[in-house]
């Protein structure tokens, strides 16, 4: 891990070098940005068909990098003009001079906040403290007290909004005095000083590459130090969970604390406004990749844990849900870093994002199939139908669950083919999932042959059912063996039991052996299984009994004479004499004997 974290580092050390020295390009091309972006806190405001404004001064963010940009050229006559001078009758300084003197006491004394922060909208910052007019944009360190920078809002003369720095901090400039501490020229080679690249010493971009190193070389050490200590305080370090959580931590905490000594080194060395708002930007893009960094990263230790405790308690539906959730997460964490990073460089993200919702819903409506797919992803997650590796039985498709991906679900066939089922559709289907069974249900139907006595069928019936009773792997309630009828060509036995087992596989073992056991039942009774067939008897007729015939017809002739023939219906009366006159169970069963009925 420390390889990839380290090359990790140098990479960002270079991307910082490479912008910053980038910088005197910078505010040229924003000074070419329309002045109807917007800053991330803005509200949405109706922006009018002003004309533009040459020295983009429309917005507060505009003023400061038009004026760092004349500054930069050394053209002090345009800088002048971002200053508010009307009313100050007793100004004894040219314009070009206060300028001038602006630009030194920020150099040496002061510092100007980072251009993304400086709102970017025509009525400036709506929620700080100070009236609608004034935007506070940075500070001059005196020995008194700070004293800030304002922008206040003019009008120009088409009543155009016009951003200029205000007349108020002009005319305090004057109460401040020059300590000319920590100027790096006093340090610099002559030959540094005097050339200039971007208006500034070379000396100065030099500085802040130096800068960049000697932050990271810290950050690394004492991130490192942190790290040490954390592992030997918190017992917690030396497991598997807290070691990742730290290694999550390690690189994201060293590139933003790098970022901040580097931005504490460069505010107080007396570093030239050129080259600190060069890098400004920069600065707050890095400190934004940290941030990401982190929680990509910990959306990965976190998600890891999780699907390692579902692995160990067999969630498997569970484990999918957070596959998708951490792709999900992750998507939105791409997509809020790129919206941000656009807002920074001065892009109009909101009229994109608008854009993009009306894109959004001409989408949505092509791609009905596409959302629907992923609801039904989501359906399936939630409600947990079928897991990875569950046997199931789908619209007729029988095999095992490889995969529930985004859009479809992956099934292996008994075939060993694959069929991919899109999961809007998965979502409406019957599923019948095997994996859910606890039992077995072993229901089989024996049939014997017309030759089997009742005594026989009496033995089947009790072997069977004593078999099961007796069977470890069979569940006693219920275990129901049963002769249901005479059947056309055979006596039909039906067998009702569950069976224990942890799997297919070890059903059919415990079923085979319930099968053999039958089959050495029936053969112990001297009986034998049907199968379809047809038996000529080859006998002489006995016909009819005469005696059996009489008596029948002499019990029917008494029921006639004394109006007692049960036809077309019973009588109440005959009904409630008939009950409960059979013996049941049967005499000679066990059952009869528990009764305490006589034998």
């Amino acid at each position: 891990m420390r390889q990839p974290s380290y090359l990790l580092g140098l990479f960002t050390l270079f991307v910082v070098i490479t912008l910053g020295l980038s910088g005197p390009l910078l505010p040229a091309a924003h000074a070419q940005l329309p002045t109807t972006q917007s800053a991330p806190d803005d509200e949405e405001e109706t922006k009018p068909d002003w004309p533009r404004d040459s020295l983009q001064r429309r917005t507060p963010r505009g003023t400061v990098a038009g004026f760092v940009k004349a500054v930069a050229d050394e053209n002090y006559e345009r800088a002048a003009r971002y200053l508010n001078l009307s009313g100050m009758e007793n100004l004894t300084v040219p314009g070009p001079e206060l300028a001038q003197t602006l630009q030194r006491l920020v150099d040496r004394q002061g510092n100007i906040i980072s251009r993304t922060l400086i709102s970017n909208s025509y009525a400036g910052r709506t929620d700080d403290e100070l009236p609608p007019n004034l935007d506070e944009v940075g500070k001059i360190s005196t020995e008194d007290q700070p004293l800030p920078i304002y922008l206040e809002q003019t009008q120009g003369a088409d009543g155009a909004p016009v951003w200029l720095f205000s007349a108020e901090t002009l005319e305090a400039l004057s109460t401040v005095v020059d300590t000319n501490r920590l100027r790096v020229n006093q340090f610099l080679p002559r030959f540094l000083v005097k050339n200039k690249w971007g208006g500034v010493p070379i000396g100065h971009w030099f500085i802040m590459v130096l800068y960049i190193a000697l932050a990271y070389v810290i950050a690394w050490v004492l991130v490192g130090l942190g790290a040490k200590l954390l592992r030997a305080l918190w017992h917690r370090a030396r497991g598997e969970q807290g070691a990742s959580i730290i290694q999550a931590f390690i690189l994201p905490s060293r590139i933003f604390l790098a970022v901040w000594i580097f931005i504490f080194l460069r505010r107080n060395t007396g570093i030239s406004l050129v080259v600190r708002q060069s890098f400004s930007e920069v600065t707050f893009l890095v400190g934004l990749v940290a941030f990401l960094m982190l929680l990509w990263r910990l959306i990965d230790v976190f998600t890891r844990f999780g699907e390692k405790w579902l692995m160990r308690h067999g969630n498997q539906g569970g484990l999918s849900a957070v596959l998708f959730l951490r792709r999900t997460v992750k998507f939105l964490l791409i997509a809020l870093g790129i919206i941000v990073f656009l807002d920074a460089i001065g892009v109009d993200v909101t009229t994109g994002l608008a854009a993009l919702g009306i894109g959004g819903i001409a989408l949505a409506l092509g791609a009905q199939k596409t959302i629907e797919n992923l609801v039904g992803s989501l359906t399936l997650i939630v409600d947990q139908p079928l897991r990875v590796g569950d046997f199931c039985k789908i619209d007729g498709q029988v095999g095992t669950i490889e995969q529930i991906g985004m859009r479809s679900t992956r099934i292996r066939t008994l075939d060993r083919t694959v069929v991919f089922i899109p999961n809007g559709q998965l979502a409406a289907l019957k599923i019948e999932n095997y994996a859910y069974r606890e039992r077995f249900w072993f229901h089989p139907t024996i049939t014997l042959r017309y030759e089997t006595t009742p005594d026989q069928m009496r033995y089947v019936l009790v072997e069977i059912r004593a078999m099961l009773y007796a069977h470890p792997r069979v569940d006693p309630e219920p275990a129901r063996v049963r002769f249901t009828g005479l059947g056309s060509d055979s006596l039909p036995i039906e067998i009702f039991s569950y069976v224990h087992a942890k799997d297919f596989n070890e059903f059919l073992e415990v079923q085979e052996d319930l099968t053999l056991r039958i089959m050495d039942i029936v053969d112990a009774s001297g009986a034998d299984f049907a199968f379809p067939s047809q038996t000529i008897y080859m006998a002489k007729d006995a016909g009819v009994s005469e005696e059996k015939t009489k008596e029948a017809e002499e019990r029917v002739r008494q029921w006639r004479e004394h109006d007692e023939m049960q036809l077309p219906k019973f009588d109440e009366a005959r009904i409630n004499e008939l009950k409960g006159t059979l013996d049941y169970p049967p005499n000679g069963s066990s059952a009869h004997r528990n009764n305490g009925r006589p034998s």
